[in-house]
């Protein structure tokens, strides 16, 4: 039996290869049938190459110079005009993979004089970031001083205005991928932008600014390794919610926890914990995004679909290069072989994990799970950012029970109230979040919106309030809304939407969660806007209606079309109940 290392080690190797042949002579991707290629993919790729490279010591796979196409993919990055700031990070990463220093470095012997000037130009550039692209800035300055094209180190200051920016903007320390609309848009790129800034550390020709910056990093990251407990699903499942889950949801996940455990920033009596983590995330990770057959990640398909700007290509590259980091990692942090340690069953939990509290807003995820049935459900409380899809919306996310679209907006399992042209949902802030144990072992979740809030993210002063409880009693969930208007206001629309998806039919794992015959078992027990439910609606070929996971097959709408005249003093209430039929499937 292979050891992890050397599993992962022959996927990297698996996956470059399938996809080598797309680099073309002049360093761009030749983009899979169907799809656009981006900016960035050389970088990407160059990336994988030098990762592969730093592990094997090989130079050829499968009759492939790599270190030509590691220099043609540079170079393109290089040229490319407008310049990708994300792609120039990847490729400086990647030339210095192949080597600590220009002396030492068969990528930089490879390059022309023009492209060894631009690169210096490239990497000196600096544009300031208050997102995850700040990570990217850090990269480029380790490649630049590590390279000797800089005889001033800018990484730490770089880190520190990093780190400082979260501070500003999430009470609790959490990373906020700034972007347009209300603030607190927490998600994925939370852990890309530490698990990116370590990988770049690690790669740094001075190891003494890599010591001194990791107890930095280490406040930080930490806060998102002791959520993987709560948040990791019995079948694998990781991060789930926000854009960008799937295959990288798993992927940064994975990567943070080995990180942490490299650097000793989990202590030794959780590691058995740790590790039974990583290893059901990976299995996850094996059985539902790859193609055991030909050894490829495959992201599309007709039944499920990935976060749109994430190619196939590029997801086939990033997964080849932290499947070369996880085999290095697994080494170093001494992977038990053969079965791991047993691990007690985790019990029913309830918690909100709080990303940012003030008197503005409050935001955060609240994790439930269910023991009895392996419910284990993702509520987010976060900003959309600039563009609002289902995936940031406060429902219980947990794929094959409670679907929803990808990159796709629809008010799934939350109300959608349409005032004349602005359209409102009980989304993306909240304020008084409290969570904590009910009746009989229940736990509750409950926030109010003192002011509504558009799909747009605009506040709307002196329209009206919502309060919002969400109620867990072992598979059995229920959840409140309690509107109040201020003036009197006509409603033009409401509705309310659930999904019902089916697993892939291939990519799958087994014991992992579905919904039985009797689907979701809902129940409208108060229905003050009077909606009815339309007929069902079969979206089985319609391509727009895919998760990360598998198809939706059908859409159910709770709705009023016609308006409703809301009066101050009146409370308006919708409260649905739900008893999913829990299912595990066979692999």
């Amino acid at each position: 039996m292979h050891s992890f290392s050397e599993q992962c080690l022959d996927m990297a190797r698996s996956m470059l290869a399938h996809n080598i042949d797309s680099i073309q002579p002049n360093g761009t991707v030749l983009p899979v049938p169907g799809e656009q290629s981006r900016s960035d993919e050389p970088g990407h790729v160059a990336f994988a190459l030098g990762e592969y490279y730093r592990n094997t010591g090989e130079t050829t796979l499968g009759g492939h110079d790599l270190i030509d196409l590691a220099a043609r993919c540079i170079t393109a990055q290089m040229f490319t005009e407008p310049a990708a700031e994300n792609g120039l990070a990847y490729a400086a990463l990647g030339l210095l993979a192949f080597g600590p220093s220009k002396e030492r470095n068969p990528i930089w012997e490879r390059l022309v004089d023009e492209t060894k000037e631009r690169i210096d130009k490239q990497l000196l550039h600096r544009s300031d970031y208050d997102n995850h692209w700040q990570s990217f800035n850090i990269a480029k300055a380790v490649a630049r001083f590590s390279l000797g094209l800089s005889k001033k180190d800018e990484t730490s200051r770089l880190i520190e205005r990093m780190v400082d920016r979260v501070q500003h903007t999430s009470s609790t320390g959490f990373f906020d991928d700034a972007a347009p609309g209300l603030g607190g848009h927490f998600n994925l790129y939370g852990v890309l932008a530490f698990v990116f800034t370590r990988s770049a550390l690690q790669l740094h020709a001075n190891s003494g600014v890599r010591d001194r910056k990791l107890p930095t990093l280490r406040t930080y990251a930490e806060k998102y390794i002791k959520m993987m407990p709560d948040l990791v699903r019995a079948d694998g499942l990781g991060w789930a919610f926000g854009r960008a889950a799937g295959a990288y949801g798993q992927m940064h996940c994975i990567s943070l926890i080995l990180q942490g455990l490299r650097d000793g920033w989990i202590a030794d009596t959780d590691k058995p914990k740790y590790f039974d983590i990583l290893r059901r995330l990976f299995l996850f990770f094996y059985q539902t995004y790859l193609d055991q057959e030909h050894g490829f990640l495959d992201l599309r398909d007709d039944e499920r679909t990935a976060y749109e700007p994430h190619t196939t290509r590029i997801a086939n590259f990033d997964a080849a290069r932290y499947l070369c980091q996880w085999s290095r990692l697994a080494q170093t942090v001494q992977m038990p072989a053969g079965a791991a340690a047993q691990v007690p069953p985790q019990g029913n939990s309830g918690r909100f994990v709080v990303f940012d509290k003030s008197n503005r807003k409050e935001q955060g995820v609240f994790l439930f799970r269910d023991a009895a049935s392996g419910l284990h459900a993702q509520i987010p409380l976060i900003s959309a950012g600039s563009t609002v899809t289902s995936d940031s919306l406060p429902f219980p996310h947990c794929p094959g029970v409670f679907d929803w679209p990808n990159n796709v907006y629809m008010p799934v399992m939350v109300p959608e109230l349409t005032f004349g042209d602005k359209v409102t949902t009980p989304a993306f802030y909240g304020r008084n979040c409290v969570t904590g144990l009910g009746l009989r072992n229940s736990f509750f979740f409950r926030y109010e919106q003192p002011d509504l809030i558009t799909t747009e993210e605009e506040i709307l002063k002196g329209l009206g309030s919502v309060k919002v409880q969400w109620n867990f009693s072992g598979r059995q969930i229920s959840c409140e809304y309690a509107y109040t208007v201020r003036q009197q206001v006509t409603l033009n629309r409401f509705r309310y939407m659930l999904v019902i998806a089916a697993p892939h039919s291939q990519y799958r794992v087994g014991g992992s969660l579905a919904l039985g015959t009797e689907g979701h078992r809902c129940t409208v027990s108060k229905n003050d806007f009077q909606a009815n439910w339309a007929e069902t609606e079969v979206v089985s070929t319609d391509p727009n209606y895919r998760t990360n996971y598998g198809k939706i097959h059908y859409v159910q709408t709770l709705l009023r079309d016609h308006p409703l005249i809301m009066r101050p003093g009146q409370v308006y209430r919708l409260a649905v109940n739900f008893d999913p039929d829990v299912a595990q499937i066979e692999a």
